[in-house]
């Protein structure tokens, strides 16, 4: 199920009738307040919202959902600006798309974030449920102060939980496997979208700066995740 707020129903309607063609069953509600309740009282599996709409604008919708729900969410919307799309991310969206847009790539960018939602489902599945599929569940992963553990999507940073979107959890996770291994913005791309949908340098580079600042929420000398100019990312245990 994928929700679609816009209060432009020219584009709901049209969005809607190309999801619902690629099997898709969607909502349509025209501004972020209707929205609000309905997503959080009956969630979907992923919401595509716009930003600029009556009585509650997309950001604020993200920042009241993200206050409970960690609901993958994609931005669908005419504010095109590179500190707009900074900002979106680093609310905590899981993707940003410019209107006009390609209906193609918004469904593979759909597609993408819904199944990565799907593996988190699955390893966080009862642990007796996963060996009988025999699948062995991932290790948690331990690197100084940073715990990790893929099987329920948690992450602790000195025992102190730190709540991460899917996307940023992935990402995180592609550098906390190899520490002090420099990460290049394609390889994390790689890692957090298994699949061939387009995203430039900033969207990562927008997803790095929301991981640090969260885990400095929990520890604010927090310096694991480091830059290297003109390569990519490390992490750093020590």
């Amino acid at each position: 199920m994928v929700a679609l707020v816009d209060d432009d129903r020219n584009i709901l309607t049209t969005v809607s009738i190309a999801l619902q063609a690629e099997g898709f069953a969607t909502r349509l509600y025209y501004d972020g307040a209707a929205a609000l309740k309905a997503l959080l009282e009956n969630p979907p599996d992923l919401a595509v919202c716009d930003i600029k709409m009556p009585r509650m604008d997309g950001l604020e919708l993200l920042q009241r959902l993200r206050e409970k729900s960690q609901l993958p969410i994609i931005f669908l919307t005419s504010k095109d600006a590179e500190a707009d799309e900074a900002l979106g991310l680093a609310m905590g969206a899981d993707d940003y798309i410019a209107k006009p847009f390609s209906q193609r790539l918004l469904i593979a960018r759909i597609r993408a974030i819904l199944r990565r939602s799907e593996l988190v489902k699955a390893d966080s599945a009862d642990p007796a449920e996963a060996r009988a599929d025999g699948q062995p569940l991932p290790e948690p992963i331990r690197r100084g102060r940073l715990q990790m553990d893929p099987a329920r999507h948690t992450v602790t940073w000195d025992g102190a939980p730190v709540s991460l979107t899917v996307t940023e959890f992935l990402i995180l996770e592609a550098l906390a496997l190899r520490p002090g291994v420099v990460k290049t913005r394609n390889q994390l791309m790689d890692a957090a979208y298994h699949d061939d949908v387009f995203v430039d340098d900033r969207t990562i580079d927008s997803h790095i700066k929301r991981l640090r600042r969260k885990f400095r929420a929990a520890d604010t000398e927090f310096a694991a995740i480091e830059t290297l100019y003109g390569a990519g990312y490390s992490f750093t245990d020590s």
